[in-house]
């Protein structure tokens, strides 16, 4: 094992996969080791180059063998998948990480620290509790429209609901329905409460974060994407360009260029989804203020809504964004006003 230069390391829960070879490209090592091992494993390994597919754990990983001093590759998964030459297996799904960890032009993923991996699942599971807080006000605003009690659009109609449903002398609701709207209003309340704390730690861990709260400056940043941005990008200098790194969330447009011509769709669902929503959403909030306040100081912007519809301008927008954070990130400066805005 002290001539192994490259291993192809193919993680999973307990039965991992090790391919490994010498500097001449020859097999050395082909073995499953379990969970357990393989920290132990890696520390009788004269330093060595190890490539992973970023997956579940991959970080942890990296960051392990890097302490024990390897040098760790990770790459998405897609780039790997065409060094697989046959079939799907652990030993074959190995080979292809040690091969494909070797080339020039493969593009490896940075690793994130636990820090930025901590506030990533602050972000993860606030998004599950809105999603499951919209599951609870669909399911009360279905089961009580099956008595024929609605109530208007928004907050104030769903609580408007329960008023209604919990109710001693509302004769529409039986007595059995009225009990389990009752349990879903308490799931639906605690909800509420458990967001509004997560909101607090975001704000919090935002407060904390130098480059957090410069990202803040941008129109249509907010704290909730400018701490996404930092726990997102372990190093934006890995991506050469603002056109890059707006690529990798998703906000460009799908190419069918081909014989010299270029053909530009629309957008496709392949990058960060979560990222992409969110610099929607400030654009379109950056929109929304423009069309109350004028467009007269925002003369691109206003020329783009005169020809364009709102939500294929709001992309556009949240392209801009995009890129002027990842200069900021790159070069570590503040947000500056353009002259027209300036004046």
């Amino acid at each position: 094992m002290h001539g192994v230069t490259t291993i192809g390391l193919d993680i999973a829960k307990s039965v991992f996969q090790v391919h490994g070879i010498d500097a001449i490209g020859k097999v050395v090592i082909r073995r499953q080791l379990k969970r357990r091992y393989v920290l132990a494993f890696f520390q009788k390994l004269v330093p060595c180059l190890v490539g992973i597919e970023a997956c579940a754990s991959s970080h942890h990983w990296s960051r392990a063998l890097t302490a024990l001093g390897h040098t760790v590759r990770l790459m998405p998964p897609a780039y790997v998948k065409p060094y697989v030459k046959r079939q799907k297996n652990d030993a074959a799904d190995a080979e292809a990480i040690c091969e494909a960890v070797t080339r020039a032009n493969m593009r490896f993923v940075d690793t994130k620290t636990a820090e930025q991996q901590g506030c990533l699942m602050l972000h993860r599971t606030r998004h599950l509790l809105i999603r499951q807080q919209t599951a609870v006000i669909n399911a009360i605003r279905a089961h009580l429209a099956e008595f024929g009690v609605v109530a208007p659009v928004g907050r104030r109609g769903v609580e408007e609901l329960l008023d209604i449903a919990t109710a001693s002398s509302e004769e529409r609701v039986p007595e059995v329905a009225r009990a389990c709207v009752g349990a879903l209003g308490v799931q639906l309340r605690l909800l509420k409460a458990q967001i509004l704390e997560f909101d607090r730690q975001i704000m919090a861990w935002h407060r904390s974060n130098e480059t957090s709260k410069r990202l803040d400056e941008i129109p249509g940043v907010g704290p909730a994407l400018a701490t996404a941005l930092v726990a997102s990008v372990a190093d934006p200098k890995a991506f050469r360009s603002g056109r890059n790194f707006s690529a990798w969330i998703g906000l460009v447009p799908k190419q069918y260029s081909s014989g010299g011509k270029d053909r530009l769709g629309s957008i496709s669902k392949q990058g960060d989804r979560y990222l992409r929503s969110l610099f929607t959403a400030g654009a379109l909030a950056v929109i929304r203020y423009a069309k109350i306040h004028g467009t007269r100081h925002r003369p691109w912007l206003a020329a783009l809504l005169a020809r364009r519809p709102t939500k294929v301008a709001a992309i556009a927008l949240a392209n801009k964004i995009a890129r002027m954070a990842w200069a900021m990130m790159v070069k570590g400066e503040r947000y500056k006003e353009p002259a027209t805005l300036a004046v």
